[in-house]
């Protein structure tokens, strides 16, 4: 074999995993880019629902409490502000439990992007660990 056979198949080699390299990269960046959008966009519902539930929530609790006072003010109005402050005190801190739960899901993002990376890496490192390609020297 010649010399130029050897360098345009060497190059046509090179070429190829270029293409190969390329192609991966784009596969992986769009699959990077339909996590970002799920991501967001779970993120912006999360934000939706909380706002509007704690609008409402606090809304109904304020107007519970205030019929709880109203009914109770001449017998036990002192109870009644106890128990509406204890309430709204124990609703606030379960609430900051679930953000905070909330919070700690939102770890988990572009875990399938990640995961196909390790795979890639994984894939790499044993074709590289692999045997030697013999040479066809004449």
């Amino acid at each position: 074999m010649s010399r130029s056979a050897d360098d345009s198949g060497l190059a046509a080699r090179l070429r190829a995993v270029a293409s190969d390299v390329l192609e991966l990269a784009q596969v992986r960046l769009e699959l990077f880019t339909l996590d970002t959008r799920e991501a967001f966009s779970r993120v912006v519902l999360l934000a939706a629902l909380a706002a509007g539930g704690a609008v409402v929530i606090c809304f109904g609790l304020s107007f519970l409490a205030v019929f709880f006072i109203v009914l109770l003010w001449d017998t036990h109005r002192l109870w009644a502000l106890g128990l509406s402050t204890a309430v709204f005190l124990a609703g606030g801190l379960v609430l900051l439990a679930l953000a905070r739960a909330g919070l700690r899901r939102l770890a988990c993002l572009f875990a399938a992007t990640r995961s196909e990376w390790q795979r890639d890496r994984e894939r790499l490192r044993s074709a590289s660990a692999g045997p030697e390609p013999k040479d066809n020297a004449p």
